[in-house]
């Protein structure tokens, strides 16, 4: 397929669900550069990293729910084509969220095709996801010729959705619209690898955060296992040129285009181990990633295991307070698993090549990454946490409480090392002391070093003391 850079996209509207996430963003802000009239975000949020760049730049935002059909309606009414976009449980909590999972994946899906079919919206692009063909057996090099999944025997409520949403958007491709003026809806699908790139907002911060907190104790899998992964901005241009090829109007090549009713999977082309991929990343933050080994076996069982205790939780998932867990089977396959396909189909059709290598694009999320370590609040692993929390409780009990529950245990373990209940006092009040030292120099340091978090250093140094404090005082020196 040879166009125009910019064909069907100059002068002409556009909306795209879940408009204000990572890859919604740049979608936008893409079509806008190349000369999009109009360019909609529909997103249940507010605001996102993004919002104020895309409000900047001219982005229409409509607040609302794909699973509502009258947000929909009024997002979709006027377009030329949408970006369908919007997906929930993709990872962590999430994914255990099964109802809302349907109603976004599936429901939000059937909305987001029947509006179009009732205000002629002749073009639409699904993002879709390599799980609809893999489900945890080895696939190597991949094609679109595979069959889907089966739907019952997927492990996680993300993959089955979109299985079955990216069938009902296939199923529609020829419809012809509500309004008969012999005219019909085109749809296309695209299976992207993981996604990252700077502001990644599901795989890296979480892998970062637990890495952070010395949570990640093992790699899974064997050496050798392998998987795509996609850069941002390599993801945006395939969904553009799958948006021209959408096109039934171009002259000289009128007829059906040439990805109605089509699947394309599209990566960086460099299939490589997720963990030897990721080890740049947490060794430019100053984290470590663990040599040892979990069979896959041994970690499905894990996943299971927290699994069921977040299920248990059901109704607090989606509280802040309550964190991700470690691993879920679904991610132990993603990761554990050898998957990886080939874009050949894309580079034939579309004329997709990607623009960003992945040295490229993991130099520009490193330096992402960094910047926002230093703008955040630095400190220890869970392990200095938890060192801190139960030595100072074990002391203060032992010191102060009467003889009940386990305030006995703790004062014999106290006494072994101090022998009177007079020395153990005098050790927690002077603990006490320090940490307050620390964290009043703590604040003046803070006030100069990183302004923004002074309240953060003064209150994390008084809990940690000196493994909180050497983390400002490395920062000082830089």
């Amino acid at each position: 397929m040879h166009l125009s850079e910019n064909e069907g996209i100059e002068g002409k509207t556009f909306l795209v669900t879940g408009g204000l996430g990572h890859v919604g963003s740049a979608i936008c802000l893409d079509l806008l550069r190349r000369g999009a009239y109009e360019v909609r975000a529909i997103d249940l949020r507010t605001t996102s990293p993004w919002s104020h760049l895309l409000h900047h730049k001219g982005v229409v935002f409509i607040q609302g729910d794909i699973t509502k059909k009258n947000d929909v309606e009024r997002a979709v009414r006027g377009a030329d084509c949408v970006f369908h976009i919007a997906s929930y449980g993709m990872s962590g909590k999430e994914m255990l969220q099964l109802s809302r999972v349907d109603e976004v994946n599936i429901y939000g899906t059937c909305h987001v095709i029947e509006a179009c079919v009732e205000f002629g919206i002749k073009r639409l692009v699904y993002v879709s996801t390599y799980n609809v063909v893999f489900g945890g057996k080895e696939i190597v090099n991949g094609n679109e010729s595979l069959p889907y999944f089966p739907i019952d025997d997927h492990v996680d409520s993300y993959g089955r959705s979109k299985s079955i949403a990216e069938q009902l958007v296939l199923k529609n491709n020829g419809r012809p619209f509500k309004k008969n003026n012999g005219q019909c809806l085109y749809t296309c699908a695209v299976r992207p690898a993981a996604i990252y790139g700077p502001g990644e907002e599901r795989h890296f911060p979480r892998i970062v955060s637990l890495a952070k907190l010395g949570l990640v104790p093992f790699r899974i899998g064997e050496a050798n296992v392998k998987q795509d992964w996609i850069y941002v901005d390599n993801l945006v241009l395939a969904l553009v040129l799958v948006s021209m090829a959408l096109l039934d109007d171009i002259p000289g090549k009128k007829g059906r285009p040439i990805a109605a009713g089509q699947v394309y999977f599209v990566s960086d082309g460099y299939p490589v181990n997720t963990f030897e991929f990721i080890e740049p990343l947490l060794k430019s933050l100053d984290y470590d990633l663990p040599k040892s080994r979990l069979a896959v076996t041994r970690a499905l069982f894990l996943g299971k295991i927290f699994s069921v205790f977040y299920s248990i939780l059901y109704p607090w998932l989606n509280r802040w307070w309550l964190p991700q867990p470690l691993i879920l089977p679904a991610e132990v396959y993603k990761v554990g698993v050898t998957h990886y396909f080939s874009f050949l189909k894309a580079k034939e059709e579309l004329g997709y090549v990607p623009v960003v290598s992945p040295r490229e694009g993991m130099a520009a999320t490193i330096s992402y990454w960094q910047e926002r370590k230093r703008k955040s609040l630095d400190g220890p692993t869970i392990y200095a946490w938890l060192f801190c929390a139960i030595g100072m409780s074990t002391l203060f009990c032992a010191a102060f409480l009467p003889d009940i529950g386990p305030v006995p245990i703790f004062r014999a373990i106290s006494l072994f090392f101090m022998r009177s209940i007079q020395t153990i006092r005098m050790v927690f009040i002077l603990a006490v002391a320090v940490h307050i030292v620390e964290a009043i120099y703590a604040w003046f340091l803070a006030k100069r070093v990183d302004p923004a978090n002074a309240r953060g250093w003064f209150w994390q140094t008084f809990a940690l003391g000196i493994f909180s404090l050497r983390f400002l005082l490395k920062r000082a020196k830089k």
